[in-house]
């Protein structure tokens, strides 16, 4: 895993290596192991590697034999040995054990059509002296990033945004319409970002530069054909993927851990690499000093099962306050939730531990409908086909135990969940939600919320659906909305990548092999969500190898404390600064008097609905943002040149 960017001058101009060494020394974390450089006439790479596989030989930007196809790479291609065969039998030569050179042979030998031979995750740039083209990819789920921007006939490109601005010649500004889509859908949708002028690459994506012309194509898209009935083979071939999938996502020339949860999902993936790992497993785990958070005898109970050695990182009532400024700095993004802190601690424990590569259970949830948003689609049709009905919402009760207070029953169940929205409407799944978070709406700046005029980031949703959606059954379109929007743009990267390569951790997500993926879109719903019952094929497989206690445990969504984690004893300096009436005024985002309402509920401990508590976190978040990205110019220590593992520089004519 690593970082890369990089620039590439339309009019076939000089790259600077000093602005590489700027751009690279912004993402210096990604990749603490070692750096290179390539300039050619028209083209410019930096690479930071964090090594794992070919320790000795795997450095780049790495080129093929002459020199005319050159790579920076971020990722892991799991499958390159047998790529690899394939191609030195029609007749490549490889002269390094990385999984990086797979990728220059696979693009001399079958162009863009590599990418569907790769199983992996990675986003990458390949400069193609031949036809002076870039050409940029990312995996099918969008694991790794991959930002890009075009100024005065020059593409930018890096793994974080912070790479470009530190090129000095990217400017940063907010787009209003990037952040309602945070502050919307916990995080802007691909292309969009947070910054005015700066794009994502969008998941299973490429981009070809070309004669100061870009163009972007999908190459791998989300389907669900799903079966009327199930496989008479389906566990077989379930036990064969996840065996197979794990199996790969081991290989490494360093030791790999596992994050453990105590769940399902990281159960079943701890075991099956305790079972391939040549060493003891290192696992890791999260805890929290609040005991309706706290999961560790779960942890230490699977941990032991399995034979383990297992790490917790402790959460004190300070740690996701003070540590919050570094993590918005790494996600680049307001947040509307601090669970991505606690993920930053955890892998900071990762790296102290000596491991800098862990398997994940992130991916089974929207593959095997195991969230409560699927039970809850399914709850809320079933109460909509007779809605005078006050028996029926009472299921939410049973959907949302830790909410049932005594005052979520009966008419709250009812506005909330039932009063949403139509069934009709292709967003139906996901609108409780986003009518929850768009509540933070209500604290925008009058001159902010005039900037959005006109602006529906709901309706741009709607218009982006694939053609296909409206065949699907409601709970495969609820999950192809959970994993094209939350999945990549919040899970796998401000809660999932930046965290842990913060401190230099892959993570790797062995249910998000398209493979598997693929198996589960094509089987009925009901092997994967049986009444109340979710995962259901997952569960059954699971029982050949799991303890029978491990899978009997109720489910429980991962939670971290929010507002209460900036108020009170031992609270951070900087939230009085940034939260402060001249402050908020100063950034333009926020309303001063609508948020000194919320703080001052916040000083007296009456903030706990979820709304205050995403409302806080988001307005905060977004005044740390501002003032990291936007009032101060990004600088870090340039990398240097003399030092680099890698020094290619191509002169014209040569």
């Amino acid at each position: 895993m690593c970082g890369i960017a990089g620039i590439a001058p339309a009019d076939g101009g000089e790259v600077l290596l000093e602005t590489l060494a700027c751009m690279g020394g912004a993402i210096r974390h990604r990749g603490p192991d070692g750096y290179g450089f390539f300039t050619a006439p028209g083209v410019g790479f930096v690479h930071l590697r964090l090594s794992i596989v070919d320790l000795s030989g795997g450095a780049q930007p790495l080129t093929n034999e002459d020199g005319t196809v050159v790579v920076t790479f971020n990722g892991e291609i799991y499958n390159h040995p047998e790529l690899r065969r394939e191609l030195e039998a029609r007749g490549h030569t490889f002269r390094t054990r990385s999984d990086t050179e797979v990728l220059v042979h696979g693009y001399e030998e079958w162009g863009v059509e590599m990418l569907h031979r790769l199983n992996g995750q990675f986003a990458f740039a390949i400069w193609d002296a031949s036809k002076r083209s870039l050409f940029m990819a990312r995996d099918r789920f969008g694991i790794r990033p991959l930002f890009y921007t075009i100024r005065n006939g020059r593409l930018y490109f890096a793994s974080e945004v912070k790479g470009l601005f530190a090129s000095g010649e990217v400017p940063a500004a907010i787009d209003p319409a990037g952040l309602d889509e945070v502050f919307t859908f916990w995080a802007a949708r691909a292309p969009r970002s947070g910054f005015a002028g700066v794009q994502a690459l969008e998941p299973g994506s490429w981009a070809l530069w070309r004669d100061g012309s870009l163009t972007t194509r999908r190459w791998y898209s989300l389907n669900y054909p799903e079966a009327r009935e199930e496989p008479l083979d389906a566990l077989g071939e379930l036990d064969e993927l996840m065996h197979d999938s794990v199996g790969m996502r081991m290989r490494a020339d360093v030791p790999v851990g596992a994050y453990l949860s105590g769940g399902l999902d990281s159960t079943i993936t701890s075991t099956l690499a305790a079972e391939a790992s040549p060493f003891q497993l290192r696992s890791f785990s999260i805890t929290f000093e609040d005991p309706r958070l706290d999961e560790s005898r779960f942890q230490r109970a699977v941990a032991e099962s399995i034979g383990t050695e297992h790490a917790i990182a402790a959460i004190g009532e300070t740690a996701i306050g003070n540590s919050f400024p570094d993590v918005v700095w790494h996600a680049e993004t307001p947040l509307i939730r601090t669970a991505p802190a606690p993920m930053y601690h955890l892998a900071r424990l990762t790296k102290e531990s000596g491991i800098k590569v862990v398997l994940s259970g992130e991916g089974a949830d929207e593959l095997f409908l195991g969230y409560d948003l699927f039970k809850e689609v399914s709850v809320r049709r079933f109460c909509l086909r007779q809605p005078e009905s006050t028996i029926r919402p009472r299921l939410f009760d049973r959907l949302y135990p830790y909410l049932a207070d005594g005052s979520r029953g009966g008419e709250f169940w009812r506005k909330f969940f039932l009063e949403a929205g139509a069934p009709d409407d292709p967003l139906f799944s996901h609108l409780p939600r986003f009518e929850l978070t768009s509540w933070i709406r209500q604290f925008y700046a009058p001159d902010f919320a005039a900037s959005l005029a006109g602006t529906d980031v709901r309706a741009d949703l709607r218009d982006s659906l694939p053609e296909q959606f409206p065949s699907w059954s409601p709970l495969n379109r609820a999950s192809y909305l959970e994993t094209s929007i939350l999945l990549p743009q919040y899970l796998l990267s401000s809660q999932g990548d930046r965290m842990a390569m913060a401190h230099g951790v892959e993570g790797r997500f062995p249910f998000l092999d398209h493979r598997l993926f693929e198996f589960a879109a094509a089987l009925p719903t009901r092997s994967r969500l049986q009444g109340l019952k979710e995962k259901e094929i997952l569960h059954r497989w699971a029982r050949r190898i799991l303890p029978d206690s491990a899978g009997a445990r109720p489910k429980q969504p991962y939670r971290a404390p929010d507002a209460s984690s900036f108020f009170g004893p031992g609270a951070p300096s900087y939230v009085q600064e940034l939260l402060s009436g001249e402050t908020i005024h100063n950034s333009g985002v926020w309303a001063p008097r609508a948020v000194a309402g919320l703080v001052k509920r916040c000083q007296s401990g009456r903030v706990t609905t979820f709304r205050e508590n995403q409302a806080l976190v988001a307005i905060l978040s977004t005044q740390l943002w501002t003032q990291r990205f936007m009032n101060n110019p990004i600088r870090s220590a340039a990398l240097d040149v003399n030092g680099a593992d890698v020094l290619i520089q191509n002169k014209a004519g040569s």
